[in-house]
Protein backbone atom coordinates (compact mmCIF):
# COMPACT_ATOMS: atom_id res chain seq x y z
CA UNK A 1 0.00 0.00 0.00
CA UNK A 2 2.65 2.46 0.94
CA UNK A 3 5.11 1.52 -1.67
CA UNK A 4 1.74 2.21 -4.38
CA UNK A 5 1.15 5.45 -3.19
CA UNK A 6 5.08 6.20 -3.45
CA UNK A 7 4.78 5.53 -6.78
CA UNK A 8 1.69 7.78 -7.80
CA UNK A 9 3.39 10.52 -5.79
CA UNK A 10 6.59 10.53 -7.72
CA UNK A 11 4.89 9.94 -10.35
CA UNK A 12 3.01 13.35 -10.02
CA UNK A 13 6.17 15.03 -9.22
CA UNK A 14 7.57 13.72 -12.04
CA UNK A 15 4.87 14.88 -14.55
CA UNK A 16 4.50 18.15 -12.54
CA UNK A 17 8.26 18.88 -13.31
CA UNK A 18 7.64 18.40 -16.90
CA UNK A 19 4.54 20.81 -17.43
CA UNK A 20 6.53 23.19 -15.51
CA UNK A 21 9.01 22.64 -18.21
CA UNK A 22 6.89 22.83 -21.09
CA UNK A 23 5.01 25.78 -19.79
CA UNK A 24 8.51 27.42 -20.03
CA UNK A 25 9.11 26.67 -23.01
CA UNK A 26 6.36 26.98 -25.20
CA UNK A 27 4.89 30.22 -23.46
CA UNK A 28 4.02 32.85 -25.96
CA UNK A 29 4.60 36.16 -25.17
CA UNK A 30 1.75 38.89 -25.08
CA UNK A 31 2.45 41.83 -27.83
CA UNK A 32 3.62 44.41 -25.21
CA UNK A 33 1.91 47.01 -27.91
CA UNK A 34 -1.63 45.56 -27.57
CA UNK A 35 -1.17 45.48 -23.96
CA UNK A 36 -0.17 49.27 -24.17
CA UNK A 37 -3.23 50.09 -26.68
CA UNK A 38 -5.21 47.97 -24.71
CA UNK A 39 -4.67 50.19 -21.36
CA UNK A 40 -5.42 53.44 -23.13
CA UNK A 41 -9.37 52.18 -24.07
CA UNK A 42 -12.05 52.49 -21.99
CA UNK A 43 -12.63 48.96 -21.11
CA UNK A 44 -16.64 49.69 -22.25
CA UNK A 45 -16.75 46.31 -24.33
CA UNK A 46 -19.33 48.10 -26.00
CA UNK A 47 -18.74 47.12 -29.79
CA UNK A 48 -18.83 50.54 -31.14
CA UNK A 49 -15.69 50.38 -32.57
CA UNK A 50 -16.89 47.31 -34.84
CA UNK A 51 -14.97 45.20 -32.47
CA UNK A 52 -16.20 42.89 -29.55
CA UNK A 53 -14.70 44.60 -27.02
CA UNK A 54 -11.58 47.06 -26.28
CA UNK A 55 -9.09 44.10 -26.33
CA UNK A 56 -9.92 43.06 -30.34
CA UNK A 57 -10.08 46.21 -31.21
CA UNK A 58 -6.50 46.97 -29.67
CA UNK A 59 -4.96 43.44 -31.61
CA UNK A 60 -6.79 45.04 -34.91
CA UNK A 61 -5.00 48.97 -34.25
CA UNK A 62 -1.58 46.70 -33.16
CA UNK A 63 -2.13 44.96 -36.72
CA UNK A 64 -3.18 48.09 -38.63
CA UNK A 65 -6.03 46.57 -39.87
CA UNK A 66 -8.56 49.52 -38.09
CA UNK A 67 -7.84 53.37 -37.50
CA UNK A 68 -7.39 54.73 -33.99
CA UNK A 69 -10.57 56.87 -34.13
CA UNK A 70 -13.24 54.03 -33.78
CA UNK A 71 -13.90 54.88 -30.27
CA UNK A 72 -16.86 56.87 -29.25
CA UNK A 73 -16.86 56.31 -25.74
CA UNK A 74 -12.94 56.91 -25.74
CA UNK A 75 -14.07 60.07 -27.41
CA UNK A 76 -10.98 62.98 -28.77
CA UNK A 77 -8.60 62.29 -25.59
CA UNK A 78 -8.44 58.19 -26.24
CA UNK A 79 -7.38 59.38 -30.28
CA UNK A 80 -4.85 61.50 -29.27
CA UNK A 81 -3.34 59.19 -26.28
CA UNK A 82 -3.13 56.48 -29.16
CA UNK A 83 -1.76 58.53 -32.00
CA UNK A 84 1.09 59.41 -29.43
CA UNK A 85 1.71 55.97 -28.70
CA UNK A 86 2.30 54.51 -31.70
CA UNK A 87 3.73 57.87 -33.06
CA UNK A 88 0.38 58.49 -35.41
CA UNK A 89 -1.20 61.78 -36.21
CA UNK A 90 -3.96 61.76 -34.00
CA UNK A 91 -7.72 61.69 -36.67
CA UNK A 92 -11.04 63.17 -35.75
CA UNK A 93 -13.35 60.74 -34.12
CA UNK A 94 -15.40 58.62 -36.81
CA UNK A 95 -18.70 59.93 -36.39
CA UNK A 96 -20.52 57.09 -38.27
CA UNK A 97 -19.86 54.86 -35.16
CA UNK A 98 -21.26 57.20 -33.00
CA UNK A 99 -20.82 60.51 -30.90
CA UNK A 100 -18.34 60.92 -27.92
CA UNK A 101 -20.44 61.33 -24.93
CA UNK A 102 -19.41 62.24 -21.29
CA UNK A 103 -18.89 58.60 -19.26
CA UNK A 104 -22.33 57.43 -18.19
CA UNK A 105 -24.13 54.52 -16.15
CA UNK A 106 -26.67 53.11 -16.13
CA UNK A 107 -30.09 52.90 -13.67
CA UNK A 108 -33.04 50.47 -13.34
CA UNK A 109 -36.29 51.92 -12.76
CA UNK A 110 -36.69 49.37 -9.65
CA UNK A 111 -40.74 49.77 -9.85
CA UNK A 112 -41.04 48.83 -13.37
CA UNK A 113 -38.08 46.51 -13.47
CA UNK A 114 -39.91 42.30 -14.20
CA UNK A 115 -36.70 40.68 -13.43
CA UNK A 116 -36.60 38.96 -16.87
CA UNK A 117 -32.96 39.13 -17.20
CA UNK A 118 -32.37 40.06 -20.34
CA UNK A 119 -30.35 42.81 -19.27
CA UNK A 120 -27.90 40.66 -17.27
CA UNK A 121 -27.78 38.55 -20.68
CA UNK A 122 -26.59 41.67 -22.02
CA UNK A 123 -24.33 43.39 -19.63
CA UNK A 124 -20.69 42.19 -21.14
CA UNK A 125 -19.27 43.11 -17.36
CA UNK A 126 -20.93 41.66 -15.41
CA UNK A 127 -22.51 45.21 -13.54
CA UNK A 128 -26.37 44.07 -13.32
CA UNK A 129 -27.31 41.94 -10.56
CA UNK A 130 -30.54 40.25 -10.20
CA UNK A 131 -32.61 36.93 -10.35
CA UNK A 132 -35.24 36.12 -12.60
CA UNK A 133 -38.84 37.41 -11.34
CA UNK A 134 -37.20 39.51 -9.29
CA UNK A 135 -35.76 43.51 -9.59
CA UNK A 136 -32.78 43.96 -10.86
CA UNK A 137 -30.10 46.72 -9.98
CA UNK A 138 -26.95 47.93 -11.01
CA UNK A 139 -23.64 48.04 -9.78
CA UNK A 140 -22.33 51.75 -10.65
CA UNK A 141 -18.78 50.72 -10.12
CA UNK A 142 -18.43 47.90 -12.34
CA UNK A 143 -21.26 49.69 -15.06
CA UNK A 144 -18.85 50.89 -18.23
CA UNK A 145 -22.33 52.83 -19.79
CA UNK A 146 -21.80 50.52 -23.00
CA UNK A 147 -25.59 50.81 -23.58
CA UNK A 148 -25.97 47.22 -24.49
CA UNK A 149 -28.64 46.20 -21.66
CA UNK A 150 -31.02 49.05 -23.46
CA UNK A 151 -32.30 46.96 -26.41
CA UNK A 152 -33.26 43.69 -25.04
CA UNK A 153 -35.37 45.62 -22.04
CA UNK A 154 -38.63 44.80 -23.05
CA UNK A 155 -40.46 47.60 -20.52
CA UNK A 156 -37.77 50.31 -21.40
CA UNK A 157 -37.11 50.78 -17.12
CA UNK A 158 -32.53 51.26 -17.64
CA UNK A 159 -31.65 55.02 -18.54
CA UNK A 160 -28.59 56.25 -18.89
CA UNK A 161 -27.37 58.61 -16.62
CA UNK A 162 -24.36 61.11 -16.35
CA UNK A 163 -21.38 59.17 -14.13
CA UNK A 164 -21.66 60.82 -10.90
CA UNK A 165 -18.20 62.48 -9.85
CA UNK A 166 -16.91 60.76 -7.49
CA UNK A 167 -17.91 57.60 -7.87
CA UNK A 168 -16.27 55.58 -4.96
CA UNK A 169 -14.06 52.84 -7.11
CA UNK A 170 -14.23 54.13 -10.03
CA UNK A 171 -11.34 54.73 -12.02
CA UNK A 172 -10.68 55.05 -15.82
CA UNK A 173 -7.25 53.60 -17.14
CA UNK A 174 -4.44 55.50 -16.77
CA UNK A 175 -2.49 56.92 -19.69
CA UNK A 176 0.61 54.69 -21.00
CA UNK A 177 3.72 56.65 -21.96
CA UNK A 178 4.55 56.52 -25.58
CA UNK A 179 6.83 53.38 -27.08
CA UNK A 180 10.32 54.19 -27.30
CA UNK A 181 11.70 54.82 -30.97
Amino acid sequence: MLAAVATVAGLALVLGLLLSWAAGRFRVAGDPVVERIDALLPQTQCGQCGYPGCRPYAQAIARAEADINQCPPGGAATVRALADLLGREPLPLDAGRGAEKPPQVALIDEDRCIGCTLCIQACPVDAIVGAPKRMHTVLAEDCTGCELCLPPCPVDCIELVPLPTPLRGFRRPAPVPALPR
